[in-house]
């Protein structure tokens, strides 16, 4: 379509108002002539009235006939001209190759060419909701003062880029065009017709239209040169509901956003607009609430858009804190995997140095005392595996009274004389499946803190209540998740409470609210590692002035359940090995070598050949070079190259039914799916000193012989 062709049907667009005040249908004035004349003949028996009477006859008369010639003179001057505009939208679209279509400011379809119909569907009306909705908004507005504007709109599944251009006053030129196509824009000569159209004689709008009024989101109509010191002239019910109780006219449309919000979007507004991006601003009736704010100058108004995102963003905070507590589990793992090496280094140099320096020796409290540093130190890489959810598990039914009564004679150690500890036992008290070691350090942990609170508030007590939920009860104090009865331990305080603002941050790992030197910000973060390690749940209850209560929620082990599972083989505890030397050749694989050394020689002491290998690869050519000649492999669990489960399920050919058992910093399950099908394998979680390592070898040895 050539430009002139498109500058003519945009002229005749712009003239159908003229040619809606020149029709004019003789026929019609000719009936009302006739009418005029009927009702004249019709009133003839009214001439022998009086004078008076026959004045006020024929003023009548002749108003009716006055005003009955104006109505049909406007309905046959209409008619035309709204088919005449029917007809030139028609042709205009139809004359385009792309997609088109004229919509009013409504957002009502006047017409669509095929192209439109084939691409967007029979739909009569634009977008009322959504994305596409919020982005035609803007692009109507800038549309008419009379600047092609972008769109994206969204239709069979599909984003478009649509074009809008205003083509009259209350008429919108709206075309589909592909991603990053260049010629976007009408032709000059007809862009300078539709420009003209669009200002001429133009007032500012009064009133917002109706595709405004009826949006989801928020509009509003403001009067003034600041948007954010401009009057509201006129809102839709969605500001009202979006704004809290305001949002009325004759209101500051500032007022409706929260004062530091407000003033920090006035800055930005430059900015924002020269990149097309909304202003994001936080609700006054709801200083949490977060809005994204349009503004368009629109003849000397503003119109101004109001999108509540609140749940948006509360989802993207929710996966930025999963995906930094993942990331920094991951950190905490590795870190722990190495730490775990060195003090598996430092545990066996120590058992070295004690047997040259036995007790009575001058160096004999030096190396204790680096032991008692060191188990401090196993101790804090504990609570980041617990934390990583990482660390090995070694789960055992446990009636809850008992563990709770047995750990309470510890907990009134730790706590101060100025701290009471208090406790209530439930009645049907269930059993727990859970590590023993684990949940102590958990509720151990928790006492702390709350001991803590409560000295911090000038004494007072701590509580540790214990009883049995219903999953109706339990979802009340706070497990939404619940199925099934729950195990309930709380332990709370009457200190001065959790602040708010730090509710949703006492979970997360290195946070503390204590004095430097007095916390590490572990505490919370490993509680919460072991409940979720446990299957259970933790949740949090406080009151500023009023204490704290945390709540521990763990599954209810039913006894009746593994009475009617196949019963579990009956494992003797194995004794402590008194001699711990030995015969047999071991292999033994690891990539640390202060780590590998150590063992390997005080193996070597206690009468065992040691063979070693410094990663899988190497070893796998050793097990080879040794088929059927080596009695118990030994292998780390992660190492660069060849990691330990893929070295024994290559090697295990050459080893037959010798025994192997992996030692790691990781925890057992991180890959005990990794041995499926595989037998005779056991596992030592590091840091492990000669003893314990002697021990286990002795006993794996004797099962294989």
């Amino acid at each position: 379509m050539s430009d002139s062709e498109i500058l003519e049907l945009a002229m005749a667009a712009r003239s159908r108002d003229r040619a809606g005040t020149r029709s004019f249908d003789p026929l019609a004035a000719a009936a009302v002539v006739f009418f005029l004349i009927a009702v004249v003949f019709a009133g003839a028996p009214l001439l022998n009235a009086g004078p008076a009477t026959q004045a006020g006859l024929l003023l009548l008369i002749g108003l009716a006939g006055v005003s009955l010639l104006g109505l049909l003179v406007l309905r046959a001057g209409a008619a035309p001209a709204a088919e005449s505009e029917a007809a030139g939208a028609e042709k205009l679209i139809g004359a385009l190759t792309e997609a088109a279509a004229v919509a009013a400011p409504d957002g009502r379809i006047v017409a669509a060419n095929a192209a439109w119909r084939a691409v967007v569907g029979p739909s009569p009306r634009l977008p009322k909701g959504g994305v596409s909705a919020a982005s035609l908004f803007a692009a109507l507005s800038a549309a008419r003062r009379g600047e092609p504007a972008r769109a994206s709109l969204k239709a069979a599944g599909a984003e478009h880029e649509a074009l809008v251009a205003m083509l009259a006053p209350r008429r919108f030129l709206v075309r589909l065009t592909g991603p990053g196509a260049a010629a976007l824009a009408l032709p000059p000569a007809a862009m300078e017709v539709i420009a003209a159209v669009a200002g001429a004689g133009r007032p500012p709008p009064q009133v917002l239209d109706a595709f405004a009024a009826a949006s989801p989101f928020g509009a509003a109509l403001l009067e003034g040169e600041d948007p954010f010191a401009a009057l509201i002239v006129e809102a839709n019910p969605a500001l009202k509901a979006v704004a809290g109780a305001g949002g009325g006219p004759g209101q500051v449309f500032g007022d409706l956003l929260e004062p530091a919000s407000r003033a920090d979007a006035a800055q930005r507004r430059g900015e924002a607009a020269k990149s097309g991006a909304p202003l994001e601003v936080r609700l006054a009736h709801d200083p949490a609430r977060i809005a994204h704010l349009y503004l368009t100058r629109t003849d000397g108004r503003w119109v101004a858009y109001l999108v509540d995102v609140s749940e948006q963003k509360q989802i993207e905070l929710q996966l930025a804190q999963s995906q930094k507590m993942q990331a920094i589990g991951q950190l905490a793992g590795g870190v722990a995997h190495d730490f775990n090496n060195l003090l598996t280094a430092i545990f066996m140099q120590l058992d070295v140095l004690a047997a040259r320096h036995p007790v009575g020796d001058p160096s004999y409290e030096g190396l204790n005392e680096i032991r008692q540093i060191s188990t401090r130190a196993a101790d804090l890489v504990r609570k980041l595996l617990a934390f990583s959810r990482k660390q090995t598990v070694q789960r055992e039914i446990l009636d809850l009274g008992e563990l709770i009564s047995e750990f309470e004679v510890l907990l009134r150690r730790v706590l101060y004389e100025d701290v009471k500890l208090e406790t209530e036992y439930g009645r049907n008290l269930p059993q727990v499946r859970v590590d023993r070691g684990q949940l102590e350090t958990a509720v151990m942990n928790l006492a702390v803190n709350a001991r803590d609170a409560v000295r911090a508030h000038g004494g007072g007590a701590v509580t540790i209540r214990t009883a049995r939920l219903s999953q109706e009860r339990a979802r009340e104090l706070g497990y939404p998740g619940a199925e099934g009865d729950q195990a309930l331990i709380e332990v709370s305080d009457d200190g001065s409470g959790i602040p708010p603002e730090v509710m949703d941050k006492i979970f997360d790992p290195f946070f503390t609210t204590k004095p430097v030197g007095e916390g590490t910000g572990l505490g919370l973060a490993t509680v919460y590692g072991i409940i979720k390690q446990s299957d259970g749940w933790i949740s949090v209850e406080s009151r500023p002035a009023e204490g704290a209560a945390f709540r521990i929620f763990l599954p209810v082990h039913h006894a009746a359940a593994v009475i009617q599972a196949a019963p579990e083989p009956i494992r003797s505890k194995r004794p402590a090995a008194r001699d711990l030397s030995g015969a047999g050749r071991i292999l033994f694989v690891e990539d640390e070598d202060a780590v590998r050394g150590v063992a390997a020689k005080l193996l070597r002491a206690r009468g065992y050949e040691v063979i070693e290998a410094a990663s899988g690869e190497e070893a796998l050519e050793i097990a080879e070079s040794h088929a059927g000649e080596i009695d118990l492999m030994i292998s780390d669990v992660v190492m660069p190259g060849m990691q330990g489960p893929d070295l024994l399920k290559q090697a295990r050919q050459y080893l037959g039914s010798a025994p192997v058992m992996f030692i790691s910093g990781y925890a057992e399950s991180e890959f005990s799916d990794l041995l499926e099908g595989e037998s005779n394998v056991s596992f030592l979680p590091k840091p492990i000193d000669i003893k314990t390592l002697a021990e286990r070898v002795k006993q794996e040895l004797q099962k294989a012989a």
